[in-house]
């Protein structure tokens, strides 16, 4: 291919892979940044801090910071892909024009186990929360208050989404300061007994050992899950070719630093304790801000959590399923009505659908969290797999490139991480994640016996 002239500008790079500009092309590189934060949860440590003590042996933000190390080369591996393929569809557009459209397929089917379960999991987790808070209340009745709220912010449109996600991401931040001035006066005054700021949180040689690194990063690898969504607002994007690529690698460099220093500081709070027990490791987090502030900001704390899940991280959620939706039903691989788009430039009938889904599914997930959780990492860890597959194919197998570093090196270190995750998840999610790939391979046959092509099958046909 020869080009000549100025770069092309987005629209029109995306023009020249067959597609219109259907999606309002308004967002920032700083607002893909956002929106990437927002989706990761900045303050997500907190609801899971009890868990990941025990079974890191404390050593919390080590397991944090092994899984900046780890995910860093999925991360490198969606913005190479991002960067010469511009879509909104994620994993099914690179994958599908990286390898092939049926591999496309299989990964924008896999992730989308994820994609479709992840706003039903936060909805079931915010509505666990506020049952805590206000006892005796349904949980169903929470989980469809939050569904409703983000179906109508979603469907306001891009704006609307990206206002949203400024407020949040500015009250969970302000959050995060409150937790560290807590934290420090706490530490500097001797509030807690035996609390002490040392090295041994990040390591402790008498602790680290094979077994702990690998459980912690399987811990780790699925704490970072969202970071990939920026890249489902490419065709929103107005910063250029690779704005997605730098927001994502600048997102999980950001809220791994987040994650470390609020973990740190709060094992630190722990006071050198083994473990918590049963009854204190769902709200670990918790009692120990209440331990180190004696004053009501617990029942704060809990309530910014709630909204950070119930709200900002299920909406952010909502509108990268409703966008891959979009893009797979654009391409001809799921039903055409799904790639509709309303007049404030928004994939309307995919935004309503997995708004049912998730009012369903929350009816049936609720006090599942652990089939739920099991069935979401399946489904991005197969998608991310075939991703590092898809740089190793596009660059080095048809574009002869010559940076082994980034298109060969990374691929393989980043495969081979997720295999490994993969490879120890629970059996839930694997029986249930290959229950999901037989149901894809129907979908697939059903459109082959029907002659159904899609867009990229027949123009790769003429290539």
């Amino acid at each position: 291919m020869t080009q000549s002239g100025p770069a092309l500008t987005a629209q029109q790079e995306l023009e020249s892979l067959g597609y219109k500009q259907q999606l309002k092309r308004s967002v920032s590189t700083v607002d893909l940044l956002i929106y990437g934060l927002v989706f990761m949860v900045p303050i997500a440590p907190w609801a899971i801090f009890g868990v990941v003590y025990n079974a890191a042996g404390g050593m919390v933000p080590l397991v944090y910071l092994i899984g900046l190390i780890a995910m860093i080369f999925t991360a490198l591996a969606y913005q190479q892909m991002a960067k010469s393929i511009p879509l909104a569809g994620s994993v099914f557009s690179y994958v599908g024009r990286g390898i092939h459209p049926t591999a496309g397929f299989f990964a924008g089917w896999a992730i989308l186990l994820d994609y479709l379960l992840v706003p039903t999991l936060l909805y079931v987790f915010a509505a666990e929360s506020m049952v805590g808070i206000f006892p005796d209340t349904p949980r169903w009745v929470w989980a469809l208050v939050f569904v409703a709220i983000n179906t109508v912010v979603n469907l306001l449109g891009i704006g609307s989404l990206k206002l949203m996600n400024r407020i949040f991401l500015a009250i969970e931040l302000i959050f995060v300061v409150i937790f560290i001035v807590i934290a420090v006066t706490a530490l500097s005054g001797n509030t807690v007994p035996d609390a002490a700021f040392t090295i041994d949180p990040l390591w402790d040689p008498s602790k680290v050992t094979g077994p702990l690194i690998a459980s912690a990063l399987s811990i780790a690898v699925l704490s970072f899950l969202g970071f990939d969504g920026i890249s489902t607002m490419a065709e929103e994007a107005t910063g250029g070719r690779n704005s997605a690529g730098r927001a994502m690698i600048l997102a999980l460099i950001i809220v791994a630093v987040l994650f470390i220093v609020q973990t740190w500081l709060a094992s630190a709070l722990a006071g050198g304790r083994e473990s918590f027990s049963d009854d204190e490791v769902g709200n670990a987090f918790f009692t120990i801000v209440q331990a180190a502030s004696n004053s009501g900001w617990m029942t704060a704390f809990l309530v910014v959590n709630v909204l950070a899940v119930g709200i900002a991280n299920a909406m952010a959620a909502q509108a990268a399923t409703s966008r891959l939706l979009f893009s797979m039903s654009r391409d001809r691989q799921l039903p055409r009505f799904l790639s509709v788009i309303n007049k404030r430039q928004v994939p309307q009938n995919a935004i309503l659908l997995v708004s049912a889904l998730s009012a369903v599914l929350v009816l049936f997930f609720v006090g599942q969290i652990d089939l739920i959780s099991a069935l979401v990492n399946f489904g991005a860890l197969f998608g991310f797999m075939l991703l590092h597959l898809a740089v190793i194919v596009f660059y080095i197998v048809k574009k002869k490139s010559k940076n082994y570093l980034l298109h060969l090196v990374v691929p393989v270190i980043g495969f081979l991480i997720i295999g490994y995750v993969l490879l120890n998840a629970a059996v839930e999610a694997k029986v249930g994640g290959l229950v999901w790939l037989v149901l894809g391979a129907g979908v697939f046959a059903y459109y082959k016996i029907t002659g159904r092509k899609t867009e990229l099958a027949e123009e790769d046909a003429h290539v």
